[in-house]
């Protein structure tokens, strides 16, 4: 047992400029490459100002924010090695990982849409994710269905 509790190592991200919104900055930081952080953020403003022009709502905002709560997974399987024999085994994922992978698949199924400009691929990835479909959500699915499959190894878990 350890002696002493240690201090979360965890960054404390501020708000985007735009919507002081802690999700939007972290996609930006996603989408950023070499540094270049106002790039990213006119990507990302204007893919999410596209998003809600074509999906005519007002609040961009309001379509980036549940876009994500599509893309979210809420089970996953985790590889474990039990009696020769190794196993995927659903756990439930809970909060910065649940934030993590929402971020990721959201950023590389923008990044795998070929032949149009990144603004475009934001838009579009956020249009498809506000309407349940895309490869966002897709990899979702699978996550849970792959899951769901698992089911009967459950027991495996640890707590």
């Amino acid at each position: 047992m350890p002696r002493h509790k240690t201090k979360s190592l965890q960054r404390v991200i501020p708000g985007d400029r735009l919507y002081n919104s802690v999700l939007v900055q972290k996609v930006i930081n996603r989408v950023m490459l070499d540094g270049k952080k106002q790039l990213a953020e006119r990507l990302v403003y204007d893919g999410m100002q596209k998003a809600a022009d074509k999906l005519k709502v007002k609040n961009p905002l309001e379509v980036f924010e549940q876009a994500m709560k599509n893309i979210q997974p809420h089970m996953e399987t985790r590889s474990r090695r039990v009696g020769g024999a190794n196993y995927q085994i659903p756990f439930e994922v809970k909060g910065q990982r649940q934030t993590h992978l929402t971020i990721m698949w959201f950023v590389q199924a923008s990044r795998d849409r070929k032949g149009i400009s990144m603004v475009d691929r934001i838009a579009q990835e956020l249009v498809d994710a506000y309407n349940n479909t895309g490869n966002a959500v897709k990899k979702r699915e699978d996550t849970h269905k792959m899951a769901d499959a698992n089911r009967a190894f459950a027991h495996f878990a640890r707590f």
